[in-house]
């Protein structure tokens, strides 16, 4: 469970379940609680629903490719899915059950390969793709031009106010194939 503080006394906390599941490898040894931390934060900026879950699952190339294949019919690794759970508005969720959000997959390799390539820290890169997973999650989508400048102005500020640099600014066209499914 991720919590964030409040921001003044009159606030309370807020709190929401996020599981960062790991299934590859994975060498930066906090990257499990920096990764909670940005989800939180992007659920935060967004004003979520209290009690709102999500998953992180961290995973291979392979493992991603098999995805992207499965669900969008694109052959080949991406960087991220965003597996969002939609609720029929005839669904009533019990009183103490947590807002399911969806599940957010990144594949650690390609976000390596990514860093490397654009000469910034995997640090930085995975919060990038969690805070864009996050934002498919929440509604979000980029399939105009007006859709993604909005896009990526929430995703610009919730990244810098992590404390990262805007590298996502550097390769707009980066996620045009990382899709909600």
């Amino acid at each position: 469970m991720s919590t964030l503080p409040p921001s003044s006394e009159s606030e309370t906390e807020t709190t929401w379940e996020i599981t960062v599941e790991v299934y590859a490898s994975l060498a930066e040894a906090d990257a499990v609680a920096e990764l909670e931390r940005v989800a939180a934060a992007t659920l935060s900026a967004e004003e979520a629903v209290e009690g709102a879950s999500l998953s992180v699952v961290l995973v291979d190339d392979t493992e991603i490719a098999t995805l992207n294949q499965q669900y969008r019919r694109v052959a080949g690794p991406t960087d991220v899915l965003a597996f969002a759970m939609q609720e029929d508005d005839a669904f009533i969720r019990a009183v103490d059950t947590p807002q399911e959000l969806g599940d957010v997959v990144i594949s650690v390799e390609t976000a390596r390969r990514q860093a490397a390539s654009l000469g910034h820290d995997v640090a930085a890169e995975l919060a990038l793709l969690v805070i864009h997973g996050c934002l498919h999650l929440l509604g979000y989508d980029h399939g105009d031009r007006s859709a993604q400048a909005q896009f990526w102005e929430r995703q610009a500020a919730i990244l810098t106010g992590c404390g990262y640099p805007d590298v996502g600014a550097e390769r707009p066209e980066l996620h045009e194939q990382a899709d909600d499914v």
